[in-house]
Parts: C-alpha cells; sequence; structure tokens
C-alpha cells in the first residue's frame, strides 16, 4: 500500500489481518504527525506528546482520551491507566477504533487525515470512551460507567448510556446532540448525524430503545423512539420522526415518518450508511428529500 497515497489509504481493507491493518492505520498517524509539525511547529509539542510520543495506538488514545475527559476530581492518570487497561484486554475494542477511524476517512470529505480524526473529531472521541464505559458496564462497574458517560456528555455533547451496545465502522458526524438510550444497539457500518436521538417512549423499564441494523444512514435532527427495528441498508430523512419498523434497504421520511414507495426500476442502496448519499432516492423514489 503507497504511503500518502489518500484515495489508497480511506478504501476499505476487506481481508487485512486486524493487527497489521492496525500497525499500518497507527503508522499512517504518525507520519501525517510528523508532516503537520514540521508544517505547523505550533502544534509540535501537542502532536509530540498526543501521538509521536506514543508506540501504539492505544497508549496515544488513551492519553488523549485522558486528558480530554479529566476534571479536578478526575484525574488524568487515573483515566488514562483506565483507557488503557481496558484497550489492552480486549482487541475487539482496538479494532473498533480502527474501523471508525476508517470510516471518518472514507465516508467524510472533511477528514483530512486519520490524525485528525484522532485528534480533533469528538463523535470518534465519544464513541472510543462509550467503548470502555460500555466494558465497565458490562463488568458491573456501573458507577464508573455512569461517570464517565457524564464526562462524555459534559466534553463532547455527546450523550450515549453505557448498556448501549455499539457495533464497528460507525461515524457519528459532528456528532452534536446525539442521545443514545440503554436499550439500543447499532449495527456495523452505521453512519449517524448531528443532533439524532434514538430514545423511549415513556418510563417504562426494560428493552425500550431502537435497534439499527447494519449499513443504516440517519439524518441530521431525526429521532427515532420506542424498540423499534431499523433494517439493513436502510435510511432515515433528516428531521423524521420514526416510530415504526423500517424494513431492509428502505428509506422513511416525515415526521411522523412514512415508507417512501420505491419507483419501479429504481436502484436500492446496499449501504447507505458508507455511501453517505442523502439525496439518491429523490427522483427514484418520490418528492421527499433528505
Amino acid at each position: 500500500m503507497p504511503a500518502g497515497d489518500s484515495r489508497y489509504s480511506s478504501a476499505p481493507m476487506q481481508a487485512a489481518d486486524p493487527d497489521e491493518e492496525a500497525s499500518w492505520v497507527w503508522n499512517e498517524i504518525k507520519a501525517e504527525a510528523r508532516r503537520d509539525a514540521e508544517s505547523e511547529p505550533a502544534l509540535a509539542s501537542y502532536l509530540y506528546s498526543t501521538i509521536l510520543s506514543h508506540s501504539t495506538l492505544d497508549r496515544s488514545l488513551a492519553f488523549h482520551l485522558g486528558n480530554k475527559l479529566c476534571s479536578s476530581t478526575l484525574l488524568s492518570t487515573l483515566l488514562y491507566d483506565l483507557f488503557l487497561n481496558t484497550f489492552s484486554v480486549d482487541p475487539d475494542l482496538r479494532s473498533a477504533a480502527v474501523a471508525d477511524l476508517r470510516a471518518a476517512r472514507s465516508r467524510d470529505p472533511a477528514c483530512v487525515s486519520f490524525s485528525h480524526c484522532l485528534l480533533n473529531y469528538k463523535g470518534f472521541l465519544a464513541c472510543q470512551a462509550h467503548r470502555v464505559a460500555h466494558k465497565l458496564w458490562t463488568q458491573s462497574r456501573k458507577p464508573l460507567a455512569l461517570a464517565l458517560q457524564s464526562r462524555i456528555s459534559d466534553v463532547f455533547a455527546v450523550d450515549i448510556h453505557p448498556g448501549a451496545k455499539l457495533g464497528k465502522g460507525i461515524l457519528f458526524d459532528h456528532a452534536t446532540g446525539v442521545v443514545v438510550g440503554e436499550t439500543a444497539v447499532i449495527g456495523n457500518n452505521v453512519s449517524i448525524l448531528h443532533h439524532v436521538t434514538l430514545g423511549g417512549t415513556g418510563k417504562a423499564g426494560g428493552d425500550r430503545h431502537p435497534k439499527i441494523g447494519d449499513g443504516v444512514l440517519i439524518g441530521a435532527g431525526a429521532t427515532i423512539l420506542g424498540n423499534v427495528s431499523i433494517g439493513t441498508g436502510a435510511k432515515i430523512g433528516a428531521g423524521s420522526v420514526v416510530l415504526i419498523n423500517v424494513p431492509p434497504r428502505a428509506t422513511a421520511v416525515g415526521n411522523p415518518a412514512r415508507l417512501v414507495e420505491e419507483k419501479e426500476g429504481s436502484k436500492v442502496e446496499e449501504c447507505p450508511g458508507t455511501s453517505m448519499d442523502h439525496t439518491s432516492f429523490i427522483s427514484d423514489w418520490s418528492d421527499y428529500t433528505i
């Protein structure tokens, strides 16, 4: 794989060994950080302390999250140890971080590099911190998981309950105002824009939040409420309020949302979550806009 070829570097690595892929992405991040430090000396110290002084992506991410989420009573050293220990014992968390980096790099044209995502994308950072909070939740360390959730919400304006389950290759694009409830499940290769709510419909307990299938695209400001299923490859229009199940590869728009009927001969997108195509269905499907 040629170094510095951004078009190639943003393409998915389908059959790569997870350790090899993580190593390749980390080497790319370090190379990008070195170039940025040379071109912008004002950032050199920051880039060295956050990226270049670390031997692995795990250590860099743990250090960065610790500094981002610390407070006067929740110290950065405590958080660094917490994040690093959790990443170190769970290889799935490491592979998920790499998949999320690749998701941002390939789907968001504003993402100029992997290092830019690692340092500056609060959706990516909130997602990685949530994965640690979820791990704590499953280990019955709920007070610490909830404390971490609170800090993530304060710092990143992203509120994901530690009980929520997230797949890999997740993109929270812009991320501000995203709310995900306790029993929500988000599949692989899902893209979610800002001010999206995956919530309940009242105060009843139990399994009460949406289940989002693989490859789903959810537009900005959409609200999905209740224990409803959003099928694989479905598309939810911006500003929609979804209270019903959405079949695989269907499009739902409006308030309350309704399913847009496919016109004869139109092409169904297999994975809008990765294509990020919000408007292709307009002429092929209906007069609605996302």
